[in-house]
């Protein structure tokens, strides 16, 4: 059966420049593969460069050495239109909600404009709009608002609503309840299971949270001291 691949070969990812023209090393030879319908969790402790593999593997930089590969082709060899492609196709989801949306812009505006992206007007775009709401089990009326009149849980909600508005493979989700309350965690987790088993989209989980990694992961693996080791669940 043929599925869409997300596979990191060999990553590594340096900062500042040193001697011979690289700095120091974050993380060195890091590889996996990410899976549809499954979640790959990704832990360790601050500072060792996770959030940073996730921007990577979701082309929002670009590593030292290595690759990561969609469908079997590096990124850094894409031509505009397949680059385009991987960028709609594979998404990130961040931990703190407020950073998604314009706070000058009411939420009908920043979802409209993913719409307008994709071309969609008209009557399809409010049934989208319908659909994603139903999906994501807010009320309609969380369009009319503004960012600062809604909670951390709704937001993150309405965060991957919109992701899912573009029809994603993998979404790599950077830490995505570690700002809400503790009661709200556990509805996003579920949310995010629930969305995962009926669109088969693979995730990417990154958390400090072992007990998070250990529920919502199939596989996991840490990050430490630069290197990634893989843990059984």
């Amino acid at each position: 059966m043929f599925f869409v691949s997300l596979k990191a070969e060999n990553l590594s990812r340096a900062y500042g420049s040193g001697l011979l023209g690289k700095g120091k090393y974050i993380f060195r030879d890091v590889s996996f593969e990410l899976e549809p319908g499954k979640t790959f969790g990704l832990m360790g402790p601050s500072g060792e460069g996770k959030s940073t593999l996730g921007r990577i593997i979701a082309g929002l930089e670009s590593p030292t050495d290595g690759a990561v590969l969609f469908n079997g082709n590096p990124l850094s060899r894409m031509k505009k239109a397949e680059y385009s492609t991987f960028r709609r196709r594979v998404q990130m989801m961040f931990q703190d909600p407020t950073d998604a949306f314009n706070p000058r812009k009411r939420i009908e505006n920043s979802i409209f404009e993913v719409l307008k992206l994709l071309e969609i007007s008209g009557t399809e775009r409010i049934r989208c709009t319908k659909e994603m709401l139903k999906t994501t089990g807010l009320p309609e009326e969380v369009l009319f608002r503004y960012p600062s009149q809604l909670s951390g849980g709704q937001l993150q909600r309405l965060a991957l609503g919109r992701i899912l508005l573009l029809d994603p493979e993998y979404i790599v989700l950077d830490e995505p309840t570690s700002a809400l309350d503790v009661s709200v965690q556990a509805q996003i987790l579920h949310l995010l299971k629930k969305v995962q088993t009926e669109q088969g989209i693979g995730y990417l989980l990154i958390s400090h949270d072992e007990a998070v990694i250990r529920f919502m992961s199939d596989s996991c693996g840490e990050l430490e001291n630069g290197k990634l080791g893989l843990i059984e669940l």
